[in-house]
């Protein structure tokens, strides 16, 4: 990948894939019997459901005859196909060290060496599946995982409801036409035929016409499938972990640290989003910010507090994943973040770059600033204005007007930001945030900015909106005045924004780029379309920035899809199913604002 130099340069890129040094408390990859099991299972499974298509042997029916009606030798065989099935899909939570599907693998072993016989006297598929269940009694010490406690609850209400569903459904076919039946059986064989349909086997009845009987078995059957498959997608789903969690205690406390330590990182004040958790070190001097998304523990930027006890918080971030089977996760940590979690074990890639301005040498003189100078003069000649103050500073009749702007001026219904947004503007506990305003020769408001402290001496951008019928070069004009009134403020440096992949960008457009670096190049420009990157890295380096990288942190490659997914997740780019349930956002005159979307 494009941008992995600078990152080996600055000692992060790790070669050992990932594994925890000795004495590490905790491995970010599966122990190979972990792995090495669930593949096992997997296949096990594999392996079930072609001994179902495989026909079964003619001397084994004819024994089997003999004590089995041949109902249930054939409800063996569908209960086959369905374990095999469910042997494939427990493989992913066995890798994660799921409890549950620990208990299910067993279960499913124990009652294969049973179905086996029963469908056709198959010992050799027996002797597999009696062999499955020995590896997994003598290695269940890997799988300590713990389950979210509604889930067999809810797995057990699901199969209750859509087996409940399709015998319901399947009575009352039988029943709206009865006329269709050979003979006049009673309700006792219509309820027995429509039990064993659910698992996929015929019923004593006899239908006049094959099409009966195969609209009762497909209602009855496709619910069974329901009801199995429901119940285990439940049954293993992740345990969660709600914000609601968090305290006020613990808020008081990481605003300690962020007045203490704060100028480390300058994502730090992001970690007081309300869908944040926290994750302490033992010794309370350090936490990791984290929000668990799909079963991926999402921590952002750098452990906050003192870095001595980061080693701490972060070695506990690891432990609680790993009890909950979660994968664990570092989205736009810096270089001190990334040694760190390299350190206990997690592998390390530069994925962009963070624009930050000094504001003493910051000036528009210059060829190179001639693009912004001409916007902020073309504002300022419309006679548009920007005021730069803290928030606590600000009458609340213009916060409210701020606020209604902000939410104004957004640019569709969906609110993004996760790792530099804090999802809210107007709290009364957000004093020291600064606002930039800026308004038209009617005193009419245009644009707003937000910038969360960054420790005593810095600000980083949080909220970027504006009006789209303003004139060009309101955003522009709202920059410069922040930077320029930073001084006054006491803050020496400004972070703007992220570039995700800048350097992509920036070597591509010198000279020697080769073919690889240009189709890369191609690429992200294609992805822009619908994500900001392209866009984001242009608006930021127009102001000449220093650019200071970032860097994801992972267990292992083969964790970076789920990844992906839940990064996308939680910056809002795809759907999610979290509730908003953020209690006292705002202030007490002044409605909160929900995650915003910066750039």
């Amino acid at each position: 990948m494009v941008g992995l130099s600078e990152a080996a340069d600055d000692g992060l890129m790790t070669s050992h894939g990932g594994t925890a040094s000795a004495g590490e408390p905790w491995r970010p990859r599966p122990p190979l019997t972990r792995a090495g099991v669930a593949r096992l299972v997997q296949a096990a499974g594999v392996f079930t459901i072609l001994t179902w298509l495989l026909p079964p042997r003619r001397g084994g029916l004819e024994v089997l005859a003999e004590y089995l009606p041949m109902t249930g030798v054939l409800t063996a065989r569908a209960a086959t196909a369905v374990s095999g099935a469910l042997l494939v899909y427990l493989g992913a939570g066995l890798r994660r060290g799921k409890r549950s599907a620990w208990r299910l693998a067993v279960f499913l072993a124990s009652i294969g060496m049973i179905l086996h016989i029963a469908k056709g006297l198959d010992f050799d598929a027996a002797a597999v599946s009696g062999a499955l269940l020995a590896m997994l009694v003598a290695v269940h010490g890997q799988f300590r995982a713990v389950t979210d406690p509604r889930s067999p609850w809810r797995a057990l209400a699901a199969f209750a409801g859509f087996a409940g569903a399709g015998f319901t459904l399947g009575m009352l076919e039988i029943a709206l036409r009865p006329n269709r039946l050979v003979g006049t059986p009673g309700v006792r064989l219509w309820a027995e035929h429509a039990a064993l349909g659910l698992v996929g086997a015929p019923g004593p009845l006899r239908f006049r016409h094959a099409l009966g009987a195969e609209a009762v078995s497909l209602t009855t059957g496709a619910f069974g499938l329901l009801a199995v498959g429901a119940a285990t997608v439940l049954l293993l789903r992740h345990a969660r972990r709600d914000a609601d969690e968090r305290t006020v205690e613990q808020d008081h406390r990481l605003r300690e640290l962020l007045r203490r330590y704060g100028t480390a990182d300058s994502l730090s004040y992001f970690a007081l989003r309300r869908d944040k958790l926290l994750m302490w070190a033992p010794s309370g001097k350090a936490a990791v910010p984290y929000r668990v998304i799909n079963g991926v523990s999402l921590a952002t930027g750098d452990p906050i507090g003192d870095q001595d006890a980061w080693s701490q918080a972060i070695d506990a971030w690891l432990a609680d994943s790993a009890r909950h089977g979660w994968t664990p996760a570092v989205l736009g940590c810096g270089p001190s973040g990334g040694r760190s979690y390299r350190r206990s074990g997690l592998d390390v890639v530069e994925i962009g770059d963070e624009a930050v301005v000094d504001a003493a040498g910051f000036s528009l003189e210059g060829r190179p600033m001639r693009a912004v100078r001409q916007a902020v003069a073309r504002a300022k000649r419309a006679g548009y204005t920007s005021e730069v103050i803290r928030q606590r500073d600000l009458p609340p009749a213009a916060l409210a007007e701020a606020v209604r702007a902000a939410r104004q001026f957004r640019d569709g219904p969906v609110e993004r930001g996760f790792s530099m947004a804090l999802s809210r503007i107007g709290d009364p506990q957000d004093g020291d945030c600064v606002l930039v305003l800026c308004h038209d020769s009617s005193a009419r408001l245009r644009g707003v900015l937000q910038f969360v402290p960054w420790g005593d001496d810095g600000l980083s951008l949080d909220l970027m909106r504006g009006d789209r019928s303003a004139v060009n070069g309101v955003m522009e004009l709202m920059v410069v005045s922040a930077i320029e009134a930073a001084p006054g403020l006491g803050v020496g440096r400004l972070s703007l924004n992220f570039a995700v992949l800048r350097s992509v960008f920036a070597r591509a457009e010198g000279l020697g780029a080769g073919p690889v670096l240009r189709i890369w190049h191609r690429l992200l420009r294609l992805a822009s379309r619908f994500w900001q990157i392209e866009s984001l890295y242009r608006a930021n380096a127009k102001y000449q920035p220093e650019w200071q990288s970032r860097y994801l942190c992972f267990p292992t490659a083969r964790d970076l899809p789920r990844i992906a997914m839940a990064v996308l997740k939680a910056e809002a780019f795809l759907p999610t199913g979290w509730r908003r349930a953020r209690r006292g956002d705002g202030g007490a005159s002044v409605p909160s604002l929900e995650p915003l979307e910066v750039g």
